[in-house]
C-alpha cells in the first residue's frame, strides 16, 4: 500500500455504512499523493419512524453503539446526542473529509421491509404484498413510499455539498447494485440521465466531471430492474 498511487474504498449494505465509517480512517493509510476514493452501495440507513409509529432502526442500532462500547468510537458523538443517532449516516458524513460516492436507491428494499415496514409493525399483513413487490402498493401505501424517498434527500442534503462527492440515486426498488453487472453496467442496466450506475462511478472517480445524478420518483424509470421477492429479506 506505500507505492499506491489510487485506491478505492467500497462496501455493500452493512459494508456501506462500513465505508462511511472508515473512509477516512482508510485514506490515512495511504500515500497523501494517491487518489483515494469511497463508494457506499446501499448504506444510506435512515432513522424513520415505521408504519406504527416506532423507530425500529433507531432501537437496532442503539443497541449495537451499547453492546459494542461504539460511542467513544465516533467524535461527532457529544453526550447531548442518543447512541443510536450516531451510528446513521446523516450524522456520520457530516465529518467524513475525504470523497464519497452515494449509490442508493430512493426505495431501498431491505429499509422499506426492515425499516419502513418490519413484519413487527404489520400484524394485519397489510404491507405484506407491496414489501415483496412495489408493483402491488396500494395508492396509500406509494404515498408513504415517495415520503421514505423525501427523507433519503433531506438526509443527504448536507452531504450533496461536500466537494469532492457523487452521488448516484435511482427509483429502483433494489438493494445493493454494485455488485451485480446487471445493474452495474450491461446494455440493460438502470440509467439516470442515460448514465448507468457504472460510467456515472467512473466519471466522478476520474474527476470526469461532477455526478449528482438525482432520479424522478417511482414509477418514472422504466429502466429498473425492481426486485420480486418471494419472502423478505433476512435480516
Amino acid at each position: 500500500m506505500l507505492n499506491s498511487f489510487q485506491a478505492f474504498l467500497t462496501g455493500c449494505s452493512a459494508g456501506g455504512l462500513a465505508t462511511y465509517i472508515h473512509c477516512d480512517s482508510f485514506r490515512a493509510l495511504l500515500p497523501k499523493d494517491s487518489r483515494v476514493k469511497c463508494l457506499a452501495d446501499g448504506g444510506f440507513f435512515l432513522d424513520v419512524e415505521d408504519i406504527s409509529g416506532r423507530r425500529t432502526m433507531h432501537s437496532f442500532y442503539s443497541d449495537i453503539v451499547r453492546l459494542q462500547g461504539l460511542r467513544e468510537r465516533f467524535s461527532h458523538c457529544n453526550s447531548n446526542m442518543d447512541a443510536g443517532q450516531c451510528f446513521f449516516p446523516r450524522e456520520v458524513v457530516k465529518h467524513i473529509v475525504n470523497p464519497v460516492f452515494v449509490l442508493n436507491p430512493a426505495y431501498d428494499a431491505w429499509q422499506v421491509q426492515h425499516a419502513l415496514a418490519p413484519e413487527a409493525s404489520d400484524p394485519q399483513h397489510s404491507w405484506l404484498d407491496c414489501r415483496l413487490d412495489i408493483s402491488k402498493c396500494s395508492p396509500k401505501q406509494l404515498g408513504i413510499l415517495q415520503g421514505f424517498r423525501k427523507e433519503l434527500h433531506d438526509a443527504i442534503s448536507e452531504a450533496k455539498q461536500k466537494r469532492g462527492w457523487g452521488f448516484y440515486i435511482n427509483s429502483c426498488f433494489v438493494h445493493c447494485q454494485s455488485l451485480n453487472s446487471l445493474t452495474w453496467h450491461s446494455p440493460t442496466s438502470p440509467r439516470v440521465n442515460n448514465k448507468s450506475i457504472a460510467e456515472a462511478v467512473g466519471d466522478w472517480f476520474f474527476d470526469r466531471r461532477e455526478v449528482k445524478e438525482i432520479d424522478c420518483e417511482y414509477p418514472c424509470n422504466p429502466t429498473c430492474h425492481n426486485l420480486v421477492f418471494a419472502r423478505p429479506f433476512k435480516i
